[in-house]
């Protein structure tokens, strides 16, 4: 794979394989430079509002009250559990072994999941993250994408390659080193359909 797509034209692509029905191990290179695909299903403020819950910051109540729902992912959809210890665990590894490949998070936090729960049914499994140069580029790998979903799950890939990427940059930064910029996504996702399912 050579040619880097935009995340929308990866929602794009995703709608247009699906008229043919479900895809099985739909892959592309992403760049991540602009990872918002505004739908009506997830608007800017609901995309917004889910990545910063996804990083673990806080959110107004009023605001899960508005934009969270089953329908637009559910407890499949919630990354949140340790997520700032997961996300410092990875700086530290690139600071201090910028050639690493064991920056890695892990969304589940079992390996064996009772699959009659949503809440161990994590959509998103595991993320790589490493560096090329000044640039942080990521592998990310779903169990199951639905594409109206897509905007919400490569929003949050995104805010978390910025933060990653940001982070190492205000601790080179000290160091009087280059700042790091948010790269190219390789994703991958074993199951693609249209709409969320079991």
């Amino acid at each position: 794979m050579t040619h880097a797509k935009t995340c929308r034209e990866v929602y794009d692509d995703m709608n247009a394989k699906l008229k043919e029905g479900m895809v099985r191990n739909y892959t592309s290179l992403i760049k991540m430079q602009d990872f918002t695909v505004a739908t009506e299903l997830f608007p800017i403020k609901a995309l917004e509002v889910y990545s910063a819950y996804n990083l673990g910051d806080d959110i107004k109540e009023e605001d899960r009250e508005k934009y969270f729902s089953a329908h637009r992912g559910g407890s499949q959809g919630d990354y949140r559990e340790d997520m700032k210890d997961k996300i410092a665990n990875v700086v530290d590894c690139l600071i201090k072994f910028p050639r690493s490949k064991r920056a890695v998070i892990t969304i589940p936090n079992t390996s064996t999941p009772k699959h009659e729960n949503d809440d161990d049914a994590k959509c998103m499994r595991e993320m790589h993250f490493y560096l090329d140069g000044n640039a942080l580029n990521a592998t990310v790998l779903m169990r199951a994408q639905a594409a109206e979903i897509f905007p919400k799950n490569i929003h949050f890939v995104g805010s978390l390659m910025d933060k990653v990427a940001s982070t190492i940059s205000e601790k080179k930064a000290l160091d009087g080193q280059d700042k790091i910029s948010v790269g190219q996504l390789f994703y991958l996702a074993t199951t693609l359909v249209s709409v969320r399912e079991d």
